[in-house]
């Protein structure tokens, strides 16, 4: 593949621009002892390969070269399933227990059970919880509609596991800790793809298997954290159309005489990518979203933009010179299509149940009240829906009478006002001196994480912003769409549990930060093709130091969720051993 002069020229600039060459300044500085960073091919920077332990690892650990080449395949998946098994256990361990009606399961287990059993969700008598709790059997599903504010996806998910293992609190607790469990191991993979690291996947994952938030959300029928599911899951389809895109756009790259891929501008702005499946499955995870809460919106519209923005980017280092111009002409109308239309048709699928019944709150609105207009040509189901949704948005963002656990999106990040779902004291306890103990199921993220993180975010921004690494803006995405949408509606009654929905992102953060502690060591430079550096021993003392301060930062970790452990399951501690794990006084 030949190209013409001024194109040629042009990729000349572009190779120059994208550091394939050495620039002017560069070149100066060599004269004064300046060494510059070794290149990376072009190959290397469109599909960069996964890092691999390097000999020295496996002679410690005396294997032989077959079976380190079994173990680096297997721990692709090993790893990841033995981190998602351990959060599994944790998760499901007493799930049941406190056998109670928590917080706003009050709400959720009740209409999911409705949902499940007639298609729409029912007016619940007060005071039926105890009954429930007692024999759910002889608890009939009223047939009267209920007004709900929420869409039904999270509530068809919960329902599942009742219809399953009955109308019970482990039943209503089942899905939700099954989808908190697999999207560890969602983590784990999304890491490894992100970091192309193994280690550095799995240890996101087991960041995530011990926030206190997250376990807390998964041992809990609200939707919070299903939402938090599908969000991780259209962010993994988006990282896994990035790689594939790329890769496409590489292979149809010339390569010279050596065999090294070269940047080519009419490929690079030409080049159509495709049928793309996994925009289009990122599309309905994220219509699952906004079908399970509202402020999946919010990640919809944030995650459209960073995807076009890798677009972008792919072009540019393939030689685009308007790389702009060429997504805008070749990629954005096919990322429109495949996420928004396919998000808004998930929404309406999911409404299904309410549609083909006739007993739904405001399913006849559009023939009774709503009667005349201009929109009377579009079906009374889809007018009433509408209407329905309209209702919902006013309730929404007219949500301001005072809660006791109510906080600001400011505090969250230092976990200022975490919610007690579930609390009770019992007299009579034989391990306190006061003879009393307590029990609480309370929100709260493990600390020590929740508040590195608040360092990690401050690397992302730089490594983003002044480093340009598309690795720390993607994570900073994830934080700011599921973050600050909230400061919208600081007046609004809010809680810090609606974070869990970006607290996978926060772990990638940590993990983006250890991995910068632990430096870049042979295996990277030799999986990037690179020679490996000269013996180093500031270098060498610089990684040890930096896997000391890595290590105990996650042994630190893992300590603190174990000793919040009583308070995240509701474990009888007596009150003085609770009072001690009240590190503020607002989480009283």
């Amino acid at each position: 593949m030949t190209s013409t002069a001024p194109e040629a020229q042009r990729g000349q600039d572009a190779r120059e621009q994208h550091g394939d060459e050495p620039s002017s300044w560069q070149r100066r500085l060599r004269r004064f002892g300046h060494s510059p960073r070794p290149e990376i091919g072009l190959r290397e920077r469109l599909v960069p390969p996964y890092t691999r332990p390097g000999p020295q690892f496996w002679a410690v650990l005396a294997l032989p070269p077959g079976w380190a080449a079994r173990l680096t395949r297997w721990s692709a998946w090993g790893g990841p399933l033995l981190v998602t098994l351990i959060a599994g256990l944790l998760r499901f361990w007493k799930l049941g227990s406190p056998k109670a009606v928590i917080f706003d399961e009050t709400y959720y287990a009740k209409d999911s059970w409705a949902l499940t059993e007639q298609g729409y969700e029912g007016a619940w008598p007060k005071d039926i919880d105890s009954s429930i709790l007692a024999d759910p059997s002889r608890v009939p599903v009223p047939t009267d509609p209920g007004y709900v504010v929420h869409p039904p996806v999270g509530k068809w998910i919960i329902g599942a596991g009742e219809q399953i293992f009955g109308f019970t609190p482990f039943g209503w607790r089942f899905m939700v800790a099954l989808l908190g469990t697999l999207s560890v191991l969602m983590l784990c993979r999304i890491g490894r793809r992100l970091f192309r690291s193994t280690f550095l996947g799995c240890l996101a994952g087991v960041l995530l298997a011990v926030d206190g938030l997250h376990f807390v959300m998964s041992r809990t029928a609200l939707l919070d954290l299903v939402l938090m599911f599908f969000v991780l899951a259209a962010f993994g389809c988006l990282l896994i159309d990035r790689d594939r895109s790329r890769a496409r756009l590489a292979a149809a790259l010339p390569v010279d005489e050596e065999g090294v891929l070269r940047p080519d501008v009419r490929v690079a702005e030409t080049l159509r990518l495709g049928w793309r499946p996994w925009r289009i499955a990122a599309g309905v995870t994220l219509g699952l979203a906004f079908a399970t809460k509202w402020n999946g919106l919010y990640i919809l519209v944030g995650f459209g933009l960073m995807t076009v923005l890798w677009d972008v980017g792919a072009r540019r280092t393939a030689g685009a010179v308007q790389p702009y111009k060429a997504v805008l002409k070749r990629d954005l109308l096919p990322a429109f299509v495949s996420t928004v239309p396919v998000t808004i048709a998930t929404y309406l699928v999911s409404w299904t149940g309410w549609i083909v019944t006739d007993k739904g709150y405001f399913r006849d609105w559009a023939e009774k009240d709503g009667k005349g207009g201009h929109w009377t040509w579009l079906p009374d189901w889809l007018r009433s829906l509408w209407h329905y949704e309209n209702q919902v948005y006013d309730f929404h963002v007219n949500l301001t009478s005072g809660h006791t656990y109510q906080s600001n999106p400011w505090s969250w990040i230092v976990l200022g006002r975490p919610v007690s779902y579930f609390y009770e004291e019992q007299n009579g306890c034989t391990t306190s001196a006061t003879g009393k103990c307590a029990r609480e199921v309370l929100a709260l993220g493990t600390p020590l994480l929740w508040w590195a993180s608040c360092f990690a975010l401050v690397y992302v921004l730089w490594r983003w912003l002044l480093r340009r690494d598309w690795r720390a803006g993607a994570i900073a995405c994830g934080v700011a769409a599921g973050w600050l949408p909230w400061f919208l509606y600081q007046e609004r009654t809010i809680f810090l549990f609606y974070a869990v929905v970006f607290v996978p992102f926060l772990c990638l953060a940590v993990t983006m930060m250890i991995g910068a502690m632990l430096g870049p060591g042979a295996a990277t430079l030799t999986a990037r093709r690179l020679s490996p550096p000269p013996a180093d021993p500031t270098g060498e003392r610089r990684r040890t130091w930096g896997a000391v301060a890595a290590g105990v930062l996650v042994l630190l970790i893992v300590w603190n969720f174990i000793y919040f452990w009583p308070i995240y399951t509701g474990t009888p501690i007596p009150d003085g051993s609770w009072r001690d794990r009240m590190w503020l006084d607002t989480w009283v």
